[in-house]
């Protein structure tokens, strides 16, 4: 689950990670009185939304008047603001945060997530802090340093030491840094984050090291041991198909192609959209409706894939293990007369009553294309596009 930033922050400040002062702003006359309890002279108002690059996108702007905080604030709120990470149709914003100016003397990059490769958890930094941390990956890897942390004994004081000396820190901001970093690990440990970035991470003229921005990213799967984390969840940020497919119990995530899958595991569906692609075809979403395959999930199934109006033909593809495969028919069945799809629908059945669930799906009048391979089923449902 994603939050904002300001929300993020909020965590953040509670595990003694230094932020700026600021405030959530949902109107203009907000901002302005947000801007008036920070004090100061310079303020930033920053768009809220679920997406980065929000300063190249226009979604982030210096004031330094009241009345600036007042004309920037209503640049922002509600526009359509556009990043690299929101795709074309960009995100309404609906909230801001306003806070105070810092006087930087130079960005830095943090970051706090799991290595599935080394099954531990990484810290790392990077001195190209406000650059995306995918392009100085690919381009200049050598500058980001990581120190991956043992669930033993967690993350210790020579590894925050030794990020913040490749950091070139010394003096008060290598102390405050040294403080930063494990104040960051702990509060990623402590919440149950899958993603804790501060890009950038500042440190002023005096020393002082902030959290500029920051990314913080729950696991779903730990959710139920932070239920006061549930408030933060913004629909408005989230797919809309995607709520819809949480509210049946589904498992949806929407993709850019034109054919529709509906599968019983992650797995079996990762490889059917692999194959569907190997086939020529590009797959419109993961959808995973679980073991039990009843006709409802299916028929809530279908009605979410059918809302996408790029999906062009469906590939059921289930694996009669603890469903049997003639329930899963007399599901589709079922499904595909009330909601009366349209467009093709390849089947394919494998694993116990296989053979009673193709009969099923002969006798039932409607026209699918049924297949016994996956091949078969991908070779199939791209054919049916074609044509």
């Amino acid at each position: 689950m994603k939050i904002h930033e300001y929300q993020g922050k909020e965590i953040l400040k509670k595990f003694g990670v230094p932020v700026p002062k600021g405030h959530v702003a949902f109107t203009i006359d907000e901002a302005v009185k947000a801007a008036e309890q920070i004090g100061g002279s310079v303020w930033v108002v920053k768009a809220q939304i679920h997406a980065g690059g929000r300063g190249k996108g226009g979604g982030v702007k210096l004031a330094r008047s009241l009345e600036e905080v007042r004309e920037r604030a209503g640049e922002i709120l509600g526009m359509r603001l556009i990043t690299h990470q929101t795709g074309p149709e960009g995100r309404i914003v609906r909230r801001l945060l306003v806070e105070q100016g810092m006087n930087i003397a130079k960005e830095l990059y943090v970051g706090v997530t799991l290595d599935r490769q080394r099954s531990q958890n990484v810290v790392m930094v990077s001195t190209e802090g406000g650059m995306e941390i995918e392009k100085v990956a690919a381009e200049t890897p050598e500058k980001i340093l990581k120190e991956a942390v043992d669930p033993v004994i967690g993350f210790q004081q020579y590894q925050a030491r030794s990020l913040c000396f490749g950091l070139g820190l010394t003096g008060d901001a290598f102390k405050n840094g040294v403080k930063f970093l494990l104040a960051l690990y702990k509060a990623y440990e402590a919440t149950d984050a899958s993603l804790a970035e501060i890009n950038p991470l500042v440190i002023t003229q005096e020393g002082h090291v902030l959290a500029l921005d920051a990314k913080i990213n729950f696991d779903d799967n730990a959710l139920f041991r932070h239920p006061e984390y549930e408030p933060l969840r913004d629909i408005d940020e989230e797919e809309p198909l995607e709520v819809e497919a949480a509210a049946s119990n589904l498992n949806y995530i929407k993709l850019d192609g034109n054919v529709g899958c509906m599968v019983n595991g992650a797995g079996l569906a990762m490889a059917t959209m692999d194959i569907i692609k190997l086939a020529g075809g590009m797959p419109a979403n993961f959808l995973d409706v679980g073991g039990g395959a009843s006709p409802e999930t299916v028929e809530a199934g279908f009605k979410i894939i059918l809302k996408d109006e790029n999906v062009k033909a469906i590939l059921i593809n289930i694996f009669g293990g603890i469903v049997r495969c003639d329930r899963v028919a007399k599901g589709v069945v079922e499904a595909v007369k009330n909601v009366d799809v349209q467009i093709p629908i390849v089947i394919r059945l494998a694993g116990t009553n296989a053979e009673l669930a193709a009969e099923i799906l002969e006798s039932s009048g409607l026209k699918f294309l049924v297949a016994s391979t996956l091949k078969e089923a991908a070779e199939k449902v791209t054919s049916a596009i074609a044509a």
